[in-house]
């Protein structure tokens, strides 16, 4: 793995894992819910959103 691979893993580690963290921030919030599925999916919302879904406000 060169250093650009590296680097685009790790963004999207970081990107995944702010989806996890704003996840259990909103079950909490909502004082209802389970956050297992929303962390468990968390990667396969980041490439959705990244690769398929078109945001232009």
């Amino acid at each position: 793995m060169n250093q650009s691979e590296s680097i685009l893993k790790n963004s999207r580690r970081i990107r995944a894992n702010a989806i996890r963290a704003l996840s259990m921030d909103a079950v909490q919030k909502a004082n209802s819910g389970h956050p297992g599925a929303p962390m468990g999916m968390a990667d396969i919302a980041e490439v959705l959103w990244r690769d398929y879904l078109k945001h232009n406000p």
